[in-house]
């Protein structure tokens, strides 16, 4: 199930990306701030609340997810959740480090904007500003998974 679920959503976001015409075709040009998530423990919480899967408290975790093909999300300040379909400077299909490098900061980018589904999905055009990790939350709720820390903050 989890398989075809990954697998649907990384066709999904495929498919809107090269075939336009398939997606919305009123893509609004946004600017949004927020975090970068592992939409799989955010949405799944298999690894705890929204407060525990945010942050340093689940940044390794979310680089594994992010490597592993889990779909990248931007969660924005207010809550809502954008599906990054393409990240600035990317090729859509090519397995790149930048969506790691990335992975728990908080950014400010502009891009476009779909809605399918009632699914929020982004297409980065720019990153404005990246803020790195600003949720230092280990503290609180430990590491999640236990035993993995980002290095910088330990």
């Amino acid at each position: 199930m989890f398989k075809r679920l990954i697998g649907g959503l990384a066709f999904a976001a495929a498919t809107m990306v090269a075939q336009p015409s398939l997606a919305n075709t009123s893509a609004k040009l946004i600017e949004i701030k927020g975090e970068v998530i592992d939409t799989w423990c955010y949405f799944s919480g298999v690894m705890g609340g929204e407060d525990a899967v945010v942050g340093s408290a689940h940044h390794t975790c979310a680089l594994w997810c992010a490597a592993g093909g889990i779909p990248v999300g931007v969660r924005t300040e207010e809550g809502e959740v954008f599906m990054v379909l393409k990240y600035e400077g990317e090729d859509v299909l090519e397995k790149t480090d930048t969506l790691m490098e990335v992975q728990s900061d908080i950014i400010s980018a502009k891009g476009l904007h779909y809605v399918r589904d009632g699914v929020n999905y982004i297409v980065v055009e720019n990153v404005i500003a990246n803020d790195g990790i600003q949720v230092l939350n280990h503290e609180d709720y430990g590491s999640v998974p236990p035993n993995s820390f980002p290095k910088n903050y330990q």
